[in-house]
């Protein structure tokens, strides 16, 4: 019996998602006695995942599975589960991962549970801790069944190093050709941010406070100094003024970074939704019955034209000095 994660990889680069999985299996490596060993595709350094835990990376670099298909990877990932003797299968919560787990939690006939936000509080009986009614509320989830998956919440668990000696083989599934043709990317929109949302622990996200898009450069400009992604509310990705890749919220893009700045945003419930993860929330807004103050560890009442070009001011005063 094995632990086996699914470790996703951005532009060829194991992510920061698959690391977190990689420390998560490590650990329930060390409770449950199972080896803890991992499935990429096409991963030009698979090899990292051995620096949190891992021991074994089946790496498929067939050129069929460049393109990602639900269908086709779900089989491939089931068969490197078999091939491992994995009893419990660790995925992130990307869009991909979200596309193609149900489609392995059939055909495994495995328990599923996704929002996974800590390592399990027992293994016999194996129960979990997961987020619920729109992160809201805690809920502790018993997992019956032989094989189990477990959707693991992004920055839930964090990355916790734990070196291992390693081993990467090549895995070739047998998957029918036909199952790539069941679902089709046809075009890829790639956000122009210098980091990704997926993987930011800075987010700095702004709302129709701003007026218009000619003054987002004061967002870009924090953004760059705290190393932070850039994000948006919904009503400010339907006007145009910024990218549907960088709109947060119930209907966008849900995220946990250590880190979210909200500037100008009211705090409607449906972005709350997609936020509420988030280790901390700073929230700056001139109006102070602004629904969001409920919600931040820290609020600043004040008009973001003034507050946010003097939180620069200082940033770069303390990065100059430090």
């Amino acid at each position: 019996m094995a632990i086996l994660i699914y470790a996703e990889q951005t532009n060829g680069k194991i992510n920061k998602t698959a690391k977190e999985l990689a420390s998560y299996a490590a650990e329930l490596s060390r409770k449950t006695g199972m080896p803890a060993y991992a499935v990429s595709f096409g991963a030009e350094d698979p090899e990292t995942l051995f620096q949190y835990g891992i021991s074994k990376v089946l790496n498929i670099t067939n050129d069929a599975f460049k393109t990602f298909s639900a269908r086709a990877y779900s089989e491939a990932i089931a068969q490197a589960a078999e091939e491992t003797g994995a009893r419990i299968l660790l995925v992130g919560e990307s869009a991909d991962a979200k596309y193609l787990t149900p489609f392995i939690a059939a055909q495994w006939q495995a328990a599923y549970v996704t929002g996974v936000i800590s390592e399990p509080l027992t293994t016999e009986p194996f129960v979990v801790k997961r987020k619920a009614f729109s992160n809201k509320a805690i809920a502790h989830v018993q997992l019956n069944g032989n094989k189990k998956i477990l959707g693991i919440a992004k920055n839930s668990y964090g990355l916790k190093e734990n070196p291992s000696d390693g081993t990467v083989k090549s895995f070739e599934p047998q998957v029918d050709s036909t199952l790539f043709d069941e679902f089709k990317v046809l075009s890829v929109e790639k956000a122009t941010g210098k980091v990704s949302l997926s993987d930011a622990e800075i987010i700095v996200s702004g709302g129709r406070g701003l007026k218009g898009p000619e003054n987002w450069g004061m967002i870009e400009e924090l953004a760059e100094i705290l190393g932070a992604a850039t994000a948006c509310s919904k009503p400010v990705a339907d006007m145009g003024w910024r990218s549907h890749t960088e709109h947060v919220g119930q209907t966008g893009k849900q995220v946990a970074p250590n880190l979210y700045i909200a500037i100008g945003i009211s705090g409607a419930i449906q972005h709350l939704a997609g936020v509420n993860s988030s280790k901390n929330i700073l929230v700056i807004n001139i109006d102070p019955e602004a629904p969001f103050f409920k919600a931040a560890d820290y609020g600043v009442v004040g008009d973001a034209f003034e507050v946010v070009p003097r939180l620069i001011e200082k940033l770069k005063a303390f990065k100059a000095e430090h």
